[in-house]
């Protein structure tokens, strides 16, 4: 249960999202404010650290550290509900914008090879990457349907790939620059009508100084969206998870930071201003590729290289928005707010499917109605990234307050006094936030039209949803997981589940008391040991013959603090769950169908430590058939009882 992965594949997933803004990001944001675009975009690309941060400290706090889940710890379920719809509306746009800008590179190399090869064809830019753009859809629609190890290792060679195609095109553009040396890009600010928005009639509202410096730096913010997914893919990351965590947000950092910033920059010091927008406005890269030093066919293969490894970067970051967008919804699902239909689990797979394909879905149409038009969807994307990121920090800077609890990971810049320590980096991150957000209000009008309507439709339906939950199911609030059940006729059979050699088992029964399993879960090595949690459901007589394999509620419950367990300390389990008319028997007969190493149970209110062990031993002893030797332990609050036989 659960598919834990190393922080590079949960980096890999980050940056197909944040990494592949390298190859829109410096157009988007040239149209709108002019030359000065790279420092803008630099400078976004810095203040992600702070961003990454306040994403760490949530995970800190919540295994399942999303938006929804910190806003409404924080300032309750209808800021939670607002704050979701507007994430919502970041990631049906996040796979849709980088995936009709693949298709935008992908038309311009075709239409740059078929005069080589004497082929008279020219493809429509716009309708070629719209069909793209869902084909890449579809795609990952499929790998995220069977799971998000499978998806995170297409991510892993998608970066791979990515990185080779960065050496090259940064080396190449630091020698054609040694060669034909060119001035940084100005700071002046130059805003086109679409830049300034609702803003030019404004009389008061100049776009010089601090105002047009926070207008210029809201254009740029889209560089770093993809951080929300550092919080839906934290789950997944293994043990230690937030060492693990504090890895992956430096190595996005550090990539974004570098890949992102660079091309930026050495697209305008070395593109021709006559060329630049006009001609590589929706695929800068391949303007790059083309305006280096070098033979013609050379500057061809190498934009051949960069535009395939931009293919599959930005249609990458599909997978990435699919991976967000079902972490959200299953909280949103599980709280009660969408109906329990949404939450059912495919047979094969154990995904969420009902969520994904909705989440697809909805992609697909957002593809459709841009026709390919790149700067629209960068223009309306804004308004999710910059309104989640406002509500996660002022959540987190709230529940300073409302939770003072011992935190793994805390924003820097804090100051004790009175007894109280005050979150000054915070709430400077806060202020930074706000102001950008109130700025893109009145200069991104697709922004705050779509966003406005997509995020108000979104917040009826949860609300519609959540009552309808309400009217017919008395406490629909539901933080049960759902279990698929495979039955098993023998015992037996499951001695080859576990992949490892060796093989802990660990009974539970009370979800109070899992003192045990955290216990074991800190000692386990997860590359050589299997840990199957095991619990029996006694039943007597015919009741016993005729039970049927389903989960009850309080099974349910249960196996949820049980993965509750293993998502804290990154580690996977085997769950099982037989029928018997004893418990100790049931445990030994487990422990030996699985050739258990070792047993851990918990304190019992019934009987004593000591007693525990003896009727453990003497059901092993009237049981054992091949001799194996194994351990059992019974592990309380401040209790360890161990014996060998």
């Amino acid at each position: 249960m659960l598919s834990f992965i190393s922080f590079w594949r949960a980096s890999a997933i980050v940056l197909c999202d944040l990494a592949s803004t390298a190859y829109y990001i410096g157009g988007i944001v040239e149209q709108a404010v002019g030359k000065s675009a790279p420092w803008f975009i630099l400078a976004v690309m810095l203040f992600s650290y702070t961003i990454r941060a306040v994403y760490m400290e949530s995970c800190s706090m919540f295994v399942r550290g999303g938006v929804y889940k910190v806003v409404k710890e924080a300032m309750g379920g209808t800021l939670a509900k607002l704050s979701a719809s507007a994430l919502m509306f970041d990631y049906a746009l996040t796979g849709p914008i980088s995936a009709v800008s693949a298709g935008q590179y992908l038309a311009g190399l075709l239409n740059t090879l078929f005069p080589h090869f004497r082929i008279g064809w020219q493809v429509d830019p716009g309708w070629f990457s719209v069909v793209f753009a869902i084909a890449a859809t579809l795609y990952f629609w499929w790998e995220n349907v069977k799971g998000i190890h499978e998806s995170s290792d297409k991510a892993l060679k998608i970066m791979q790939m990515t990185t080779v195609m960065a050496v090259v095109m940064l080396a190449w553009c630091g020698l054609t620059l040694w060669l034909h040396p060119a001035a940084l890009p100005p700071f002046t600010l130059s805003f086109s009508p679409e830049g300034l928005g609702w803003a030019k009639g404004v009389g008061w509202l100049k776009p010089v100084g601090a105002i047009g410096i926070t207008m210029a730096f809201g254009h740029s913010l889209l560089a770093m969206s993809g951080e929300e997914s550092l919080a839906q893919v934290y789950r997944e990351i293994e043990a230690p998870k937030m060492k693990n965590l504090e890895k992956t947000g430096l190595v996005i950092f550090l990539y974004s930071l570098l890949l992102t910033s660079a091309v930026s920059f050495f697209a305008v010091m070395i593109i021709p201003d006559s060329i630049r927008i006009h001609q590589y406005g929706d695929n800068l890269l391949s303007g790059l590729a083309m305006s280096v030093v070098g033979p013609h066919w050379a500057r061809v293969l190498l934009q051949a290289f960069v535009v395939g490894v931009g293919v599959v970067i930005l249609a990458g970051a599909s997978n990435t928005s699919i991976v967000g967008a079902n972490g959200v919804l299953n909280r949103l699902a599980e709280d009660g707010i969408l109906v329990d239909w949404f939450r059912h689990l495919h047979p094969r797979f154990g995904t969420t499917h009902r969520l994904i394909n909705l989440i697809v879905g909805l992609q697909i149409a957002t593809i459709l109605l841009c026709r390919g038009d790149v700067y629209m969807l960068g223009e309306a994307y804004a308004f999710g990234v910059i309104w989640s990121f406002v509500f996660k920090t002022l959540s987190v800077m709230v529940l300073r307050f409302k939770n003072r609890e011992h935190r793994e990971f805390m924003v820097p810049g804090n100051i004790k006094a009175g007894g109280v320590e005050w979150p000054i980096g915070l709430t400077l991150i806060f202020l930074v936030l706000f102001a950008t957000a109130l700025m893109n209000l009145v200069t991104k009008r697709i922004a705050t039209i779509s966003g406005s309507i997509f995020t108000a439709a979104f917040f009826a339906v949860f609300l519609f949803s959540e009552h309808w939950n309400e009217s017919r199911h008395a406490g629909a609030h539901d933080l049960r997981e759902k279990f698929n059940l495979r039955p098993e006729d023998d015992l037996a059979h499951l001695r080859g589940i576990p992949r490892r050699a060796r093989r802990v088992l660990v009974a539970v029964r009370d979800p109070s008391n899992l003192r045990h399993l955290h216990k074991a879960l800190d000692e386990l090595d997860s590359v050589k040991t299997a840990l199957i949690v095991f619990t029996s459901r006694i039943r007597t007589g015919l009741a016993l013959v005729e039970e049927a394999v389903e989960m009850d509620r309080d099974e349910q419950v249960l196996f949820t603090k049980v993965l509750e367990a293993a998502e804290k300390h990154g580690k996977t389990i085997t769950p099982m769950l037989v029928v018997s008319n004893e418990p100790f028997y049931a445990v030994v007969q487990a422990a030996q169908a699985v050739s258990a190493a070792e047993v851990v149970c918990g304190v019992s209110a019934k009987f004593s430590s000591e007693a525990q062990l003896e009727r453990l031993a003497m059901t092993w002893g009237s049981l054992q058939t091949d001799k194996q030797p194994v351990r059992f332990r019974i592990i309380g609050q401040g209790v360890e009882h161990s014996e060998d036989l």
